[in-house]
């Protein structure tokens, strides 16, 4: 029993599910036989490819186009920035290691999200999640992380899944 994401409202469904439970979102052939399926088009708004992404939560398996990843990112460090000026307005920020108490449990609630969006987002490019470890080279790894995950994914199937693009 396979379970895929829903091309309407990003929640998993079984893969041979013409409708989806949830929001009645009729899928398609493609939708429906994929394991890696994101957002149908481009209709959503940037907010839905954050949610997709928490949706996904510890799936280290597949893939992520761009919008995704990004986008998962800038929220992140929005809200990030918006819990750290209430933690400093309500004296939860500890001054000497700049987390404070919201910062730090959302930080917490995020890292596997993060990490896996990211390990999917180097499959779209067709390198695996190892990658993510050169970061661990000051300056010159993070560079070439950024350039990894800003990189057009491969349009082909690859090891990883269908192009979530072609969906």
């Amino acid at each position: 029993m396979n379970m895929v994401f829903c091309r309407g409202c990003g929640k998993e469904i079984h893969e041979t599910a013409v409708t989806c439970p949830h929001c009645d979102a009729t899928q398609t052939t493609s939708a429906a036989t994929s394991t890696t399926s994101t957002i149908a088009d481009d209709t959503g708004n940037a907010f839905d490819w954050y949610i997709l992404a928490l949706q996904k939560y510890a799936v280290f398996t597949g893939r992520s186009r761009r919008k995704e990843y990004w986008f998962f990112f800038l929220f992140t460090i929005l809200i990030s920035m918006g819990l750290a000026i209430v933690d400093r307005i309500t004296g939860t920020a500890s001054f000497g290691s700049n987390t404070g108490l919201l910062g730090g449990l959302y930080s917490l609630a995020t890292f596997i999200p993060s990490l896996a969006v990211m390990a999917r987002r180097l499959h779209d490019t067709g390198r695996s999640a190892w990658w993510m470890l050169i970061a661990f080279i000051p300056v010159i790894g993070w560079i070439i992380l950024i350039v990894f995950l800003a990189s057009e994914s491969h349009r082909a199937e690859n090891e990883y899944g269908a192009c979530p693009k072609m969906m």
